[in-house]
Order: C-alpha cells, then structure tokens, then sequence
C-alpha cells in the first residue's frame, strides 16, 4: 500500500470522488446484508482515513470544516425527530422511563470506568455516553405501523430527556476538565446555560414559523434559514462555553413544531444526509487505529467488554423496571429496550467533542484506547439494536 503522505498528492477531485463512490455505495452494500449503513461509513472512514489510504485526515480544515457541520446536523435532526406534542400528551410517563434509562447506564458506566482507574470528570462522563441513546430503529416501527402505541411514544419521548441531560453533563464535564473545578467559572456557565438554552426555545419558537411564513414562496430558502437558525444557535452555545452540538440539538427541537415533514424537510434530509453527515461519520471512522486494538492491554479489552455489557444490561433493566411500573407486556418492554439500545448519533457526537477536550497539562478528557472503545460500543449496539427491535416488533405487531 502506498503511504498516506503519497496518496495525499493526488488531485483534490479525484480524492473527492473516491470519498463519494465510498458515501454512496458502502452504506447501501451494508443495508443489503441488515447492517446499519452508518456502520459502513464508519468502515469507510476507517479504509479513508490514516490508517488506510489518507485521503481524510481530522487536521485537514475542509474535512474538519464539512464534518462540524455534518456533527451538527445530526444534532439537528436528533431535535426535529422529538415531537413536542406528542411528549406533552404521555410526558409523565416518558420522564419516568426517561429518568430510569439514564440514570441506570450512567451509574453502571460511572462505576465500571471509577473501577478501571479513570478519574471522577472522565468517568462521569463515560456514564453519560451510555446514558443517551439513538433511535436507530425507528423506520422498523414505522414499518409495522407501531409509532402510535403508547409504549413506543413514551421511548421517544424519553429520547428528548437523556439526550438533553447527557449533553449538559457533557458540558459540565468539559468546564471542569478545561478549566479546573472553579465555583465561580462552573456557576457562571451553568447560569449562562440556564439562561440561554429558554431564551433559545423560545426566541427561535416564534420566529422560526415567522420567517418561514414570509418564505412560503421560496423553499431553497426556507432550507438556507434553518441552516442559519442552527449554526446561529451553535455559534452562541460556545459563545457561553457551551458545546455547539447543544445548541443545534435545541434548534432543531424548536424548529421541529413548523418542519417535521413535507418538502423543506425532504430537502434538509438530502442536504445532510448526501455530504455532510456522512462526512462526520466517515471523519469518526478516520480515527480508528485497528492497530491501537492490537496493542490494547488485557485491563482495556476487559473495559471494552464490561461498558458494553454493562450498557446493553443496564438499558434492559430500566426498560424492565419502568415498563413494570407502566404497566406494559412483555412484548412491548423488551420493544422499549431494544429500541434505546443504540449508541449513536449523539454518543459519537459526545465522545468526538470530549476527546477535543484538552486541559492545560495537554491531557484529553477522554483518551484514544476509550475512544476505540466508545467505537466499538457504537458498531456493536447500531448492529444489535436494530436485530432485535425487528424480532420484537414482528411479535408486537402480531
């Protein structure tokens, strides 16, 4: 194989044509054999990146550039696929799983990382990558024509609980990590946050139908506004220390009143969905060294297996426990599980933001061998998930 450095020196077009031959063909090849495509871009990533053919590396600006921005759309979307209605109507509900399938992860991983040597701030933090969830397998239930039971609405509705607290922890954390515990500096932005996450809710709640009404007739520019609305938002997240991703998260769950389906969402799905999303997925494939799991200690394997473990029990136990609670089958408790099994779009925007994250002394708040470990986490659960949702699904429908 030729070196990275040779294979860089190859006309920028080409090098944008082989990255789109890979965005367009390996998700498809993945889905053809029940895999997520996601997972082939994170392969593809991976064939891309250092250690394959360089073609895409985290220090070259565009790449960064296009893949923030794809980190931000799925953010984005995470916000626009929440129905706020529909959380209102069975919201009671959704905080108690809500609160049972975060708490439950993010104690199990605080205590594994606590137990494998990782600092209080990493191991908080860890905790919290297990705590959210992505609901990978939602066209499965859309499918069985399930998204109207209950039990399915309660776990989206759960979705906008962990998310959120997972990314204030993850902000949290990142405060403490960068600049030191100060009480003054972490009362500051916590109240920095408590101000701007409402101001935000509420200022782009009303003015994201205004300017959408004034640009009925324009649909391309309906699409440009609410690329702005998020970047905006985004922009004034790390304004106040916060992560952008929380702001583009919040965008897009107010937006998502006005856009939750029609043309302009159609448009905004094929704008992220063609270039930049697959870039941040195929920038966290790039950072995949196989050889980093050739030199992983017997102690970083053991890691490895125990938050997986760890996080597909944990989740069972907090769909066990609430769906007893709300009084749920059998059939619809193990639906609500494997359903907040997958740890992706926001755990992989999380763990890409905290591995950014470096304190004085030059130390990342997560290191590379737990990042490999957050990616393993990632393709096991995306892979998992999905299985088992359409096994339980097929029995529910039934």
């Amino acid at each position: 194989m030729q070196s990275a450095e040779s294979i860089l020196s190859i006309e920028p077009l080409t090098a944008f044509m082989l990255i789109m031959l890979i965005i367009l063909f390996l998700p498809r090849i993945f889905e053809r054999i029940r895999l997520p495509g996601l997972v082939g871009l994170i392969i593809g990533g991976l064939i891309l990146g250092p250690a394959g053919f360089g073609l895409i590396h985290q220090d070259d600006p565009t790449v960064k550039l296009l893949a923030d921005i794809g980190k931000l759309m799925v953010m984005f979307f995470a916000g626009l696929e929440i129905d706020i209605q529909q959380f209102r109507r069975t919201g009671h509900k959704s905080l108690i799983y809500g609160i049972s399938t975060f708490t439950i992860p993010l104690t199990v991983g605080l205590i594994s990382a606590l137990l494998f040597g990782y600092s209080w701030i990493t191991a908080v933090l860890i905790g919290s990558l297990l705590a959210s969830h992505t609901l990978l397998a939602l066209p499965v239930l859309i499918k069985y024509k399930l998204m109207k039971k209950e039990s399915i609405t309660v776990t989206v509705g759960a979705t906008m609980f962990t998310d959120v607290a997972a990314l204030i922890v993850l902000a949290v954390c990142i405060a403490i990590h960068t600049v030191g515990f100060d009480a003054k500096i972490l009362t500051f932005r916590l109240a920095g946050m408590a101000i701007y996450i409402p101001v935000l809710l509420l200022g782009a709640k009303y003015l994201a139908p205004l300017c959408l009404k004034r640009m009925k007739e324009n649909e391309d520019s309906q699409v440009l506004y609410l690329m702005l609305l998020m970047v905006i938002a985004a922009v004034g997240a790390e304004a106040i220390h916060l992560e952008g991703i929380v702001g583009a998260f919040i965008a897009g769950l107010t937006a998502g009143e006005v856009v939750q389906t029609g043309d302009i969402r159609n448009k905004l799905d094929t704008l992220g969905n063609t270039l930049f999303i697959p870039m941040f997925f195929l920038l966290v494939g790039s950072l995949i060294n196989p050889f980093s799991f050739l030199r992983m200690t017997p102690k970083g394997i053991a890691f490895m297996i125990i938050i997986i473990g760890g996080l597909i029990i944990s989740k069972y136990i907090a769909a066990k426990i609430s769906g007893k609670i709300l009084g749920y089958t059998k059939d619809e408790t193990l639906c609500m599980w494997s359903l907040s099994m997958p740890q992706v779009a926001a755990t992989m925007a999380a763990a890409l933001v905290a591995h950014e994250a470096v304190n004085s002394a030059g130390v990342r708040l997560i290191d590379e061998a737990t990042l490999d470990s957050i990616l393993v986490l990632v393709m096991v659960t995306a892979i998992l998930g999905p299985i088992l949702t359409q096994r339980f699904a097929d029995r529910l429908a039934k």
